[in-house]
């Protein structure tokens, strides 16, 4: 579980840049989808050896600037309320704006690290510019230049400095299963069926639910903690950015659980929102089972089969598509208890080892009858794989040249391990080490 750290700042001050230069540290080596960024607000980095999770708040206000001052509050807030640590960008070219004072005035009462990035300083002059910003009473300030990366690595060691402790090792805790999806798609109507308490209000205001709530859990002989991203929110709240609001929300229940049960509103499908969701738990490396809810409300059943609608939706998860889907309902109860069944199922499939002379019996005849192809004319010769000793499934493939094979024959060995084991629901990295 990594901490979760958010930029906030007025528009055009240079949050996105940053932002970008922080996750393709990272992102470059990590994504499994190679070339392929699906979300551009949040994303994975890390600093001597600590990781980190990275939310641009700019990116999710849409419009002019006078449309932002409405939402810049808001943004705020939440940061304040999701993240760890709060990175404030202000801007040396502009100097101090109303807005900046107005973000600088909620900050100041926050308990949280805030450090204060004063951006676009790439020369002497603007440095000695940069003074007026203690003014903005947040104390010692950073200067950067995002665009071309002088100073972040100041900011970036006083970050790592400031980032809460790693949680102890939670091996002796019960699994965690999050309950996520977009607004009004029925998480909190699941669990209270689940649970068979009105345990949480369901309401059909989008987003009534405020502060995730773990609930203790037992079915087919198996105890797990429910994480609802649910609790009730002051209705205040309800017409602050939905989007932003439910992005933070789930980052939040995402990297505190193992399994992701994403519901999505069938009468909706496997919108953007969804999907990027879905890309979070996939690139967190989480077991994830999807809930088509609402199915009773699908009109037109002939030509909405569930098998159309099956490969709908995998077409928009590919490459990773060995992914359960459910089709339920939480009016009628009907799957509810197939849809944490299958959950269990995806939680021991993320958990399984595979011993090593299995491993190796199976793998090995398969690639020597489909080698990886030539590169550069040179012979790639795997002699050796194993499974990591990591809590999620990963691999790891040993030849004389792995700097020569592609990602299409990494796919090719993920398809073959998983039609030879059971990881239905579960990421997979495969790396490729010299032996």
């Amino acid at each position: 579980m990594s901490a979760i750290v958010a930029i906030v700042g007025r528009p055009n001050v240079g949050k996105s840049t940053f932002f970008n230069r922080l996750i393709k540290r990272r992102e470059a080596i990590v994504d499994a989808v190679s070339g392929v960024t699906r979300d551009r607000h949040y994303g994975k980095s890390d600093w001597n050896g600590r990781e980190f999770s990275v939310i641009d708040t700019g990116g999710y206000v849409k419009g002019s600037d006078d449309v932002f001052e409405a939402e810049i509050d808001k943004q705020v807030e939440l940061a304040i309320d999701e993240a760890d640590v709060i990175i404030f960008m202000v801007d040396v070219e502009t100097g101090i704006t109303g807005m900046d004072e107005d973000v600088a005035n909620l900050l100041r009462r926050v308990k949280k690290p805030v450090l204060l990035a004063v951006n676009k300083v790439d020369n002497n002059k603007r440095a000695e510019d940069a003074v007026e910003f203690y003014s903005l009473g947040l104390g010692d300030y950073f200067t950067i230049a995002s665009t071309n990366g002088s100073g972040t690595g100041d900011l970036l060691d006083a970050l790592v400095e400031v980032l809460p402790e790693k949680e102890p090792n939670r091996d002796e805790e019960l699994p965690r299963f999050a309950v996520v999806g977009r607004p009004n798609a029925g998480k909190s109507s699941f669990i209270n069926a689940l649970i068979g308490e009105e345990r949480y209000i369901v309401t059909d205001v989008a987003g009534t639910t405020r502060d995730s709530i773990d609930t203790k859990y037992n079915r087919f002989g198996f105890e797990f903690n429910l994480v609802d991203t649910a609790g009730i929110r002051r209705k205040s709240k309800v017409h602050e950015d939905l989007e932003f609001y439910s992005v933070m929300r789930s980052v939040r229940a995402i990297e505190h659980s193992d399994v992701c049960i994403i519901i999505l509103d069938a009468t909706r499908g496997f919108d953007g929102q969804v999907q990027n969701i879905f890309w979070l738990a996939q690139r967190n490396n989480k077991g994830i089972v999807i809930l088509v809810n609402k199915w009773d409300l699908v009109e037109d059943k002939e030509t909405n089969t569930i098998k159309q609608y099956t490969e709908k939706i995998k077409e928009s998860m590919a490459p990773f598509i060995d992914v359960p889907i459910v089709f339920m309902s939480v009016l009628t109860k009907q799957r509810i208890f197939k849809a944490i069944e299958t959950a269990v199922q995806v939680y021991e499939n993320r958990s399984r080892k595979i011993q090593t002379r299995k491993f190796n019996d199976i793998m090995l005849p398969l690639i020597e009858n489909y080698p990886p192809p030539a590169y550069k004319g040179k012979y790639v010769k795997i002699k050796f794989c194993t499974q990591l000793p990591t809590p999620y499934p990963q691999f790891a493939f040993f030849c004389n040249l792995p700097q020569y094979v592609r990602d299409p024959y990494k796919r090719f060995l993920e398809n073959k391990l998983r039609e030879s084991f059971d990881f239905s629901g579960v990421p997979i990295s495969i790396f490729m080490r010299k032996k």
